[in-house]
């Protein structure tokens, strides 16, 4: 199947790839598909693309890469949503909101993005702690991730990604996807 993107193009997936959001994401309701895509000229950010309209991409990363030891805490209600009976098999994304000063660069760490990775159902959740911020600064720690580890593109340290891997621009090679 190919969509249609604004930033990257045409893109070739398979149907197992798309990502089913019964709820849509916050300010999103209407948009229930989306594949979560790996640009390899990007050494940082995933984006989260829609399926459905080419324009609205989300740059998101895994929390644990400028937050080690963070644990996402999901409600029962959360878990189901998504078709999981315990807190297992699910993997946390976060919103990335990069402004014209990258330095200034935030994740939602309030309302992440959890995919049950088996069933390919996903659901951006509010969590309850009143200790995470909408608008979390990031900029640094990214930048102290670089500094320890300067050989390592900064998404390959993630603990695991389930994305399509798009083509390096200006090959032909078909996507693949990593588990």
């Amino acid at each position: 199947m190919e969509i249609q993107t604004s930033r990257f193009g045409p893109v070739q997936l398979q149907a197992e790839n798309i990502l089913e959001f019964p709820e849509g994401i916050l300010g999103f309701n209407d948009l229930r598909r989306f594949v979560l895509l790996d640009d390899p000229n990007d050494e940082i950010f995933a984006w989260l693309q829609s399926c459905e309209t080419p324009t609205i991409a989300f740059p998101v990363l895994e929390p644990e890469l400028f937050s080690p030891g963070h644990q996402v805490a999901l409600t029962k209600h959360d878990l189901e949503a998504i078709g999981l009976g315990s807190a297992e098999g699910f993997r946390a994304y976060t919103i990335i909101t990069i402004p014209d000063d990258p330095t200034q660069m935030t994740a939602n760490m309030k309302a992440p993005i959890i995919i049950n990775v088996a069933r390919k159902m996903a659901r951006q959740c509010v969590l309850q702690d009143n200790n995470l911020a909408i608008r979390e600064p990031i900029f640094a720690k990214l930048q102290q991730r670089v500094v320890q580890n300067p050989q390592i593109p900064i998404k390959s340290q993630a603990t695991g990604r389930s994305a399509v891997h798009l083509p390096v621009r200006g090959t032909n090679r078909p996507p693949e996807v990593s588990e």
